[in-house]
């Protein structure tokens, strides 16, 4: 009898039908506080965040509040040209991605996150759709569009139990419309 090797796609089980919840931040104050309501989500510790938007639209800004919040102290900057930013909190480890520059979603692969990916902690990544295909379903997907005045209209898209679990950041927490 032959070895038969059979592909099972595990990810399938921990995916659902998309939930969806739609914001509107008034300015930066509620920018922090949904961070703020982030971090407090035990969920977050293993969960994949992608950041979409325009330039300028917040996510930079979102993710300044959220490491603060999470406990990483001093200047936090954009990975635009090192794309990757690791963090070391106790207990949980950080990566912040910018996408913004890849040419090719193969250098994802060339660059070696897929070890990242497969890791536990919490990664965000900005531009995940220059990564392509080569990012496993995000948990959580965070779209911030800037409206003519100057708010910003954001939408949640939760892809699994986990990013399920983050929505929670979402209610009450007074971010939010």
């Amino acid at each position: 009898m032959r070895n038969q090797l059979v592909a099972i796609e595990l990810s399938a089980v921990d995916r659902h039908a998309p939930i969806v919840k739609t914001l509107r931040w008034l300015d930066e104050t509620a920018t922090q506080a949904f961070a703020q309501a982030l971090a407090a989500q035990p969920a977050l510790g293993h969960a994949f965040i992608a950041l979409h938007g325009d330039l300028g639209a917040g996510k930079t800004t979102l993710v300044r509040h959220l490491l603060h919040a999470l406990g990483v102290t001093g200047r936090i900057k954009s990975p635009t040209y090192a794309v990757v930013e690791p963090y070391e909190l106790p207990g949980l480890n950080v990566w912040h991605f910018d996408f913004y520059r890849f040419a090719d979603p193969r250098e994802w692969e060339d660059a070696g996150f897929r070890d990242i990916f497969a890791s536990t902690g919490l990664k965000l990544a900005e531009w995940p759709e220059k990564a392509g295909a080569m990012l496993p379903t995000a948990d959580l997907d965070i779209t911030l569009l800037t409206t003519p005045d100057a708010t910003r209209h954001v939408t949640l898209v939760a892809h699994t139990p986990t990013g399920a679990a983050l929505l929670h950041a979402a209610d009450g927490n007074g971010a939010g419309t």
